[in-house]
């Protein structure tokens, strides 16, 4: 006698429950695979890649006066700003590139040495360097980023040291490493001046070095190449510039040598000066330099009062210190980075940037985790992605 019809419905084939059960499984798997989300690598995510990006020395040339030319003579400074990177390790790299680069397109030119096949194999290790510099960059065992900037931290956080990374803090870390990145290269230029390695440059040097037909146009907005600037950059008067010296001739719009600054003043009001007095009336003012330092003394001044009479004469009277009807050269000091942007003033925007960026409590500074969880505000600078939605390159 056959079982009853319910004793048959509660019993399945062994087959069919193992099908049932391989079939589950691979919908699972399916699913899994399908919406689970990327796992970062150590905090890394996968379709993020850190690019290094160096200067070609034939184009950046050394600071805001003096851009160099593949004859070794200062030529017009490029448009846009080049930020030094944020990380030591990264900038050291980079210039490592930059010498090789810089190696052969002056050495190799000046001395009149290989080509063709010579110029091929350079590029080809060039390349290769690069090659080995990035995979380092992006190797998280040899380069993590937080461990990266838990090491960098506490010589950011200084004054006062209190757990936290200011405005003030972050802008005075980035201005290290601008000025160690122009040093460096102020110091490869001046190898090209310096022809019997003595450690100093006389202007005669310049000069016969430098091509009178090139540099006379520069981000100054007046030649910079004449032996009174050269004067004012010789701080200790002996005739000859030294390393220091000869840095701040190549980048005067930084120097803090009181010559330099007087002398940048000087051609600024020589620039306006109409009536040639030596100093501006306020129509000389109103109509020169008003517009170039809108806001000098208010980082939110309504910009729809650039054209405003009232509001020039008031400015005018906060320059014009000794109230005689004039702006001086001295009187001119106070406005000169808002003529000539310095690496200061890239400094602060770039810590200003991160802050944004990186500051998820909204109060003005930076903790180390908020620092370590948001890398890339600060690793921006040889930041690139894949995806062009993540890509955000401000200071390059």
């Amino acid at each position: 006698m056959p079982p009853p019809p319910s004793a048959t419905a509660g019993r399945r084939s062994p087959f069919s429950a193992l099908l049932l059960y391989v079939t589950f499984a691979l919908v699972i798997l399916l699913l899994l695979t399908s919406y689970s989300p990327s796992i970062p690598h150590r905090g890394r995510s996968l379709h993020r890649r850190l690019k290094l990006h160096p200067r070609n020395p034939s184009l950046s040339g050394a600071g805001a006066g003096a851009p160099t030319g593949g004859n070794g003579a200062p030529q017009q400074q490029q448009n846009h700003h080049h930020a030094a990177p944020f990380d030591p390790e990264i900038a050291e790299l980079e210039r490592r590139l930059e010498d090789k680069e810089w190696e052969r397109e002056h050495y190799r030119i000046l001395h009149g040495d290989g080509g063709g096949g010579e110029a091929d194999e350079h590029m080809r290790e060039w390349e290769e360097f690069l090659r080995e510099d990035e995979d380092f960059i992006n190797d998280d065992e040899r380069f993590n980023l937080g461990d990266r900037i838990r090491a960098l931290f506490p010589k950011i956080d200084l004054a006062p040291r209190d757990g936290f990374a200011s405005l003030d803090e972050l802008t005075r870390w980035n201005l290290e490493q601008s000025r160690a990145d122009q040093l460096h290269r102020s110091a490869r230029e001046m190898e090209l001046y310096d022809k019997n390695g003595d450690g100093v440059v006389s202007y005669g040097d310049f000069r016969a070095q430098h091509n009178e037909s090139s540099g006379e146009v520069n981000s100054l907005g007046f030649p910079w190449w004449k032996e009174e600037h050269f004067n004012a950059s010789d701080a200790d008067g002996d005739g000859f510039l030294n390393k220091t010296e000869f840095n701040d001739f190549l980048n005067p719009s930084d120097s803090e040598n009181p010559q330099i600054i007087n002398l940048l003043c000087k051609q600024e009001i020589r620039q306006r000066d109409k009536d040639g007095d030596g100093k501006l009336n306020f129509e000389e003012y109103f109509h020169g330099l008003h517009d170039h330092i809108h806001g000098y003394d208010d980082e939110n001044a309504d910009i729809s009062h650039i054209g405003n009479n009232t509001v020039a004469k008031e400015r005018f009277s906060k320059l014009d210190k000794d109230s005689d009807g004039f702006i001086s050269e001295h009187e001119l000091e106070p406005v000169l980075d808002k003529l000539h942007l310095s690496e200061r003033y890239y400094a602060r925007q770039q810590a200003a940037h991160a802050i944004s960026e990186a500051d998820k409590d909204h109060d003005g500074r930076l903790t180390l985790d908020e620092m370590i969880e948001n890398p890339y505000a600060f690793y921006g600078s040889v930041f690139l992605s894949d995806d062009e939605d993540y890509f955000h390159d401000e200071f390059r």
